[in-house]
């Protein structure tokens, strides 16, 4: 049985019912004429007589050419952050040069090297298994720092 057959099957509607709703009426007024701007008032501002002259003649623009003005001012900065950035890193290369024949040195980073990997692999596992808690890795930073301090005697 559709739809239609089903609504056949009900009541019928009164002719009343049957129109359809009348269409909503524009009121007529004319208080909009009121809000119309009226050219001899007072309230219409001028400009000076140097206005032409002006290096900046609205607050958008004075707004927009000081953004111009800070965002130079982000790069220069940022220019000079990036430059010492470079600086430090030659300054890391000459060193790992230096120091490459340097026993401590070499000991430590693989030391460091091997640590890490040997944490991380355990760190991992005991995840898989969800054994890993806060606990545990406070105990190993613990482990870490005091492997670190006596790292630090020892390569005096």
């Amino acid at each position: 049985m559709s739809y239609a057959d089903v609504a056949a099957s009900g009541p019928k509607q009164s002719p009343e019912e049957a129109r359809a709703p009348s269409l909503p009426q524009v009121e007529r007024t004319d208080d909009s004429v009121s809000s119309l701007v009226d050219v001899d008032s007072p309230h219409v501002s001028s400009v000076p007589s140097d206005y032409e002259q002006q290096s900046v003649k609205t607050d958008t623009q004075a707004e927009r050419i000081e953004m111009e003005e800070k965002a130079k001012r982000a790069a220069a900065e940022a220019k000079a952050a990036k430059d010492r950035a470079k600086e430090k890193s030659k300054r890391g290369g000459h060193y790992a040069k230096e120091n490459a024949n340097n026993p401590v040195v070499l000991g430590n980073a693989l030391t460091v090297g091997l640590l890490g990997t040997a944490l991380g692999v355990g760190a991992y596992r005991k995840w898989a298994r969800h054994e890993l808690t806060w606990k545990v890795v406070g105990a190993w930073a613990g482990v870490v720092g005091l492997f670190a301090v006596g790292d630090y005697y020892v390569s005096q």
